[in-house]
């Protein structure tokens, strides 16, 4: 039987995770590309601990879920957004990016308000964009960390723009088939 420290380990690991939000902001802001390269390793990494502590020791709860959701949420969207403000990325890429978001989050706010609560499940097209998504700001930040031309070059803008329209199409298509789910659900 853990020790009740313990029991809270995946819990803490997230809740570091979140706290490492806003200092990804100010690295991306503050353009410290190496810095915020790192955070976002090292956030990634910690998903991933967490994740592995709370199955391998049967430490799952309820309040862990939505930490973890909270915490790789606010990584991603802030992270878009941010890249958005200071002009590396498409502020229509980061909007894409929050409106998914907010109309999952808002669509399973509305069925539980009309005493139609959904089990939330994620779809492999949802793990498909999470990682299209994850992986874009990896390659953009290492781009900038390690001086790598984001824009200039022929070649440079093709991949840089083809990565966009990745991450674009399947953040659409997640939002599609939740947005099916839904209606199936409330419709039943």
């Amino acid at each position: 039987m853990p020790t009740k420290w313990f029991a809270f380990l995946p819990n803490l690991i997230s809740l570091a995770r979140l706290a490492l939000v806003p200092v990804s902001v100010d690295m991306i802001a503050t353009r410290r590309w190496p810095e915020a390269l790192t955070i976002f390793v090292v956030a990634g990494l910690s998903d991933a601990l967490d994740g592995w502590i709370a199955r391998r020791f049967d430490l799952r709860s309820e309040l862990g879920a939505y930490l973890d959701a909270v915490a790789d949420k606010a990584l991603l969207i802030c992270n878009y957004v941010t890249l958005a403000i200071v002009g590396i990325l498409p502020m229509a890429l980061a909007l894409l990016v929050v409106t998914r978001d907010v109309m999952i989050v808002g669509a399973v706010v509305l069925a539980w308000l009309l005493d139609r609560p959904m089990e939330i499940r994620p779809l492999w097209i949802s793990k498909a964009n999470t990682f299209a998504q994850i992986g874009f700001v990896v390659l953009v930040l290492a781009g900038l960390a390690f001086g790598w031309p984001l824009a200039g070059e022929e070649s440079t803008r093709l991949w840089l723009v083809l990565c966009q329209w990745l991450v674009a199409a399947l953040t659409l298509a997640s939002l599609a088939a939740y947005f099916r789910r839904w209606v199936s659900h409330m419709s039943a």
